[in-house]
């Protein structure tokens, strides 16, 4: 007889395969930028880095993996909360250095960005890596300082980003198959 592990075994199993994935992605996105790259999942009221790709040298914005940051402030927050359910997500916008509104055009355009949210001087952008049933699972970000990123710092990065996050989400839907 199955019982409810076989979902946390998945749930385990797809977190692998995630992760295994995210190393040479985040690496390419930080090469392609020439800012640092993170990945990130939802844990509660927080949000953890689960995967890194660093800049070699020069200014960084280091994220290193297993920092546990707020869910109020910075792109991947957004995106993070942008998909949850109405009342979770309301709930999550109390105390946020974003409101309902950022939320929906996020989802309209598929990416955030933040300037100065989570720290000052740091610009990031960040787009929802999905499961296989298309839940935002994780969110792919790079972050800099703002003298690199500029004050638009989607109108740079976000393409790329994007790419990235669908590249992931594709890697999640090809283990299934």
């Amino acid at each position: 007889m199955l019982g409810p592990r076989v979902g946390e075994l998945s749930s385990a199993a797809g977190e692998d395969r995630l992760l295994a994935a995210a190393g040479p992605i985040l690496a390419r996105l930080r090469d392609i930028t020439g800012e640092s790259a993170q990945l990130f999942r939802r844990q509660g009221d927080f949000r953890i880095c689960v995967s890194a790709a660093e800049r070699p040298s020069g200014l960084r914005d280091s994220i290193p993996v297993g920092s546990q940051l707020s869910m109020l402030a910075g792109s991947a927050a957004q995106v993070l909360l942008a998909w949850e359910e109405p009342d979770r997500m309301h709930r999550g916008l109390h105390g946020a250095a974003f409101n309902a509104g950022a939320l929906a055009s996020l989802r309209r355009r598929g990416w955030a960005q933040s300037v100065g949210e989570r720290e000052a001087g740091v610009a990031s952008v960040s787009a929802g890596v999905r499961s296989p049933s298309g839940k935002v699972i994780a969110a792919v970000s790079v972050s800099g300082p703002l003298e690199r990123m500029s004050r638009q710092p989607g109108r740079m990065h976000a393409p790329a980003v994007l790419a990235a996050a669908e590249r992931l989400s594709e890697s999640l839907r090809r283990s299934v198959e």
